[in-house]
């Protein structure tokens, strides 16, 4: 049977090879001719045309760059933000040339980095101590024109406006946040300089950054900016990982730590941390709720007990799904998962008073003047695919909110919904994001 196939296959090939020296043949005094356009004939506009030139050879250098990579990692200081009045975490970076020192908010739900702004007389300026970003005296700052394609296609998504009175005119957007805040401004290509794990330093060039004049939500307070760290093409992490490879990893301190005690973020170094803890990885899925990481959590259980809560709460193909965020400090869950956590934590509280503290949107908190051992909480634990268990410390899931004042640090997010694994519930564990693997590594640490 096998040598009847290779006859065919001999076959075929002689005949097809008599047919291309007869075509031959026939077209020897003549000749294939295709027209050949320069494509910057589809540009009406020479600026445009330029711009979006540059922009398509960054994006194919960084193809070819993308193996290699600088020795060493980025590492950036991360703290948290409890000193300026916020429940976020903070890192410093410089962005422009000369560089300028920027405190600002690490976002893993945010595809956008920011930081305030001022261009040709828009922007706050200094207000409320945040430092400002003079684009124009930065010799690096060049705006995205209105009338690219980045702007028009590439840059819908982080809600560009179609705002374009010439061509000239700078790419504005108007970043909405899930909790309200807002950023608006304009879109720019700028040179950030990092701290290298080897002591030295780089300068990102031409990443993609927004100038913005103004911003508003409780998010920002204490801030110069925003750190977007979402799984996009246009983030931070987009270029660190192409530059330093393909893994990025925290350490989120204590909520309640004061600014000198702090931890890293680092791109590109291997935490040897999650090395030595076995059954601690799983899945992480980089397309199921773009531009967030989804983790496949299966289940959730108090002390022994696994409660009662539907398959479908997370099933992100059904409005469900989870996904860890550094940007939000509560966690957030299905109204389906929310009542028998928080109702089945609340019965070993029985003996604490139940208090509604002004100002603090949490359902379940209790007065804890009289004391209060958390031992005798269960261990709250989530269930992952692949086997793996985050079993989160008790401190991060009854949380001092006031003077003499505990809450269980959950909300509603109603349904259906996307539960949301926050910033609090996330502390003194070391987490450990590989996008090549699509793996999430993770294990307790003091991060000090």
């Amino acid at each position: 049977m096998q040598r009847n196939k290779k006859r065919v296959l001999l076959s075929c090939l002689i005949t097809t090879m008599l047919l291309l020296i007869s075509a031959a043949d026939s077209v020897k005094d003549t000749a294939l001719r295709l027209e050949l356009a320069h494509r910057d004939t589809l540009w009406p506009n020479p600026l445009s045309r330029i711009e979006d030139i540059i922009g398509a050879d960054h994006k194919r250098h960084s193809l070819i760059s993308r193996n290699r990579k600088y020795k060493g990692g980025v590492k950036m200081p991360l703290g948290s933000g409890i000193d300026y009045g916020t429940a976020q975490y903070f890192t410093e970076v410089r962005v422009g040339t000369p560089a300028k020192k920027f405190r600002v908010v690490v976002d893993t739900g945010s595809e956008l980095t920011w930081v305030n702004c001022k261009y040709r007389g828009r922007g706050k300026g200094r207000v409320e101590n945040r430092r400002v970003f003079r684009a124009e005296e930065s010799k690096s700052f060049r705006t995205v024109g209105c009338f690219t394609q980045t702007c028009k296609v590439d840059l819908m998504n982080l809600f560009s406006l179609s705002t374009c009175p010439t061509p000239s005119t700078p790419c504005s957007y108007d970043y909405r946040y899930a909790d309200g805040s807002a950023a608006q401004g304009i879109f720019a290509k700028e040179t950030v300089t990092v701290g290298l794990t080897n002591g030295r330093k780089a300068r990102l060039h031409g990443l993609l950054i927004g100038c913005s004049s103004s911003f508003s939500g409780q998010s920002f307070r204490g801030a110069d900016g925003v750190l977007g760290l979402a799984f996009s093409d246009f983030s931070f992490t987009s270029t660190a990982t192409s530059l330093f490879g393909a893994k990025f990893s925290y350490c989120l301190v204590d909520h309640l730590s004061p600014k000198n005690v702090s931890n890293y973020l680092i791109f590109g170094s291997s935490s040897s941390a999650t090395k030595n803890a076995p059954g601690r990885t799983t899945p992480l899925d980089l397309t199921l709720i773009p531009p967030f990481y989804a983790i496949s959590v299966i289940g959730i259980s108090l002390g022994e007990d696994m409660l009662d809560i539907p398959a479908q709460v997370w099933d992100a193909t059904t409005g469900g799904g989870t996904v860890l965020d550094s940007g939000t400090s509560l966690t957030l869950l299905s109204e389906a998962a929310y009542k028998p956590v928080v109702t089945g934590l609340a019965r070993y509280l029985d003996e604490l008073e139940r208090v509604k503290p002004e100002g603090v949107p949490i359902e379940y908190c209790f007065s804890s003047t009289s004391g209060f051992n958390e031992s005798k909480l269960p261990q709250l634990t989530f269930h992952m695919k692949g086997g793996a268990r985050f079993e989160p410390h008790r401190k991060s899931y009854l949380i001092d909110t006031a003077p003499g004042v505990k809450c269980l640090g959950f909300m509603s997010a109603g349904t259906p919904a996307t539960n949301v694994v926050g910033n609090i519930m996330q502390q003194n564990y070391l987490w450990e994001f590989d996008l090549m693997a699509s793996t999430l590594s993770f294990a307790p640490s003091s991060c000090t």
